[in-house]
């Protein structure tokens, strides 16, 4: 890359110096010898490049000065002049002339970017590291993308799994209910005939003469709650009534029952007491 930039500018400022020289020489050596001709353009020529190997010298030290920029800016300048006033005070090759007449500042803005460049410039191990930087975050990039449009058919494949379920299900219910309102409309049909009631009782008669059963379907409709049965349907016993109670059981076999054995066969003979206070007898008699 250094030599990509630094080859044009080379070349362009040999021109501008040639040409300069060569102006001079026409241009003077028709009012002076040209020997004092070829000693101005050699002097043009010799402060430019002068003035530029100090500049370059500087920047290769880290170094930079104004003054010696503005110097070679100031000798550039002196040079495209000159090429401007010979193109002028020429007759018949005016434009040619000044069709180069911006080669001695293009040099010197060649030049320029040529130092910009250097001062930005990375080593390849610093170039490597950041290509390397680069290629993991558009790793990451990419495998953080396969993540999503992963999750994302996941998601979208659970939803459609949970839908096809959800379908069958309600297929299934709606079947279902189908089902039981036939059968419901069927046994309501039965239950409403005339000869339901004769015909279930001519059945029966034989096993059980003398009574006649009330045959009821089952009605379609709502139900009513059935009132809770209250736990305590027997007095509650003392300590002493409860301690002999657990002790006649424990000891109604031999060996004598376990806790567990005990208090089965306590709550099957339709006693009731809660379990910390069965316990505690149980502890009191063993």
């Amino acid at each position: 890359m250094k030599t990509k930039t630094v080859l044009p500018a080379v070349a362009m400022t040999a021109v501008s110096m040639v040409l300069t020289l060569a102006v001079v020489v026409m241009w003077l050596g028709r009012a002076v010898p040209w020997p004092v001709a070829l000693v101005v353009g050699l002097g043009i020529d010799g402060g430019w490049l002068a003035t530029l190997a100090y500049e370059r010298r500087l920047a290769a030290q880290g170094d930079h000065s104004h003054a010696v920029t503005t110097v070679g800016w100031c000798f550039g300048l002196v040079a495209a002049c000159v090429l401007v006033a010979h193109a002028l005070t020429t007759d018949g090759s005016a434009a040619a002339w000044l069709a180069v007449a911006w080669l001695p500042v293009a040099a010197k803005a060649l030049w320029l970017v040529h130092g910009l460049w250097e001062r930005t410039a990375l080593t390849p191990a610093a170039l490597d590291a950041i290509r390397g930087i680069q290629q993991e975050a558009r790793d990451e990039a990419a495998v953080a993308r396969a993540r999503l449009r992963a999750e994302a058919t996941t998601e979208e494949t659970r939803l459609t799994a949970v839908t096809q379920a959800g379908a069958r299900v309600a297929r299934v219910q709606a079947k279902t209910s189908q089902t039981l309102s036939r059968a419901w409309s069927t046994l309501e049909t039965a239950r409403a005939g005339e000869g339901t009631g004769r015909a279930l009782t001519s059945v029966t008669a034989p096993v059980t003469p003398g009574v006649t059963p009330l045959w009821e379907l089952p009605v379609w409709g709502p139900t009513q709650p059935v009132p809770a049965l209250s736990l305590e349907t027997s007095p509650a016993l003392t300590d002493a009534a409860l301690d002999a109670l657990v002790d006649e059981i424990r000891h109604s076999e031999d060996p004598a029952l376990s806790y567990r054995e005990m208090a089965a066969r306590f709550r099957a003979a339709g006693h009731s007491a809660s379990e910390v206070r069965l316990r505690a007898a149980w502890k009191r008699v063993a």
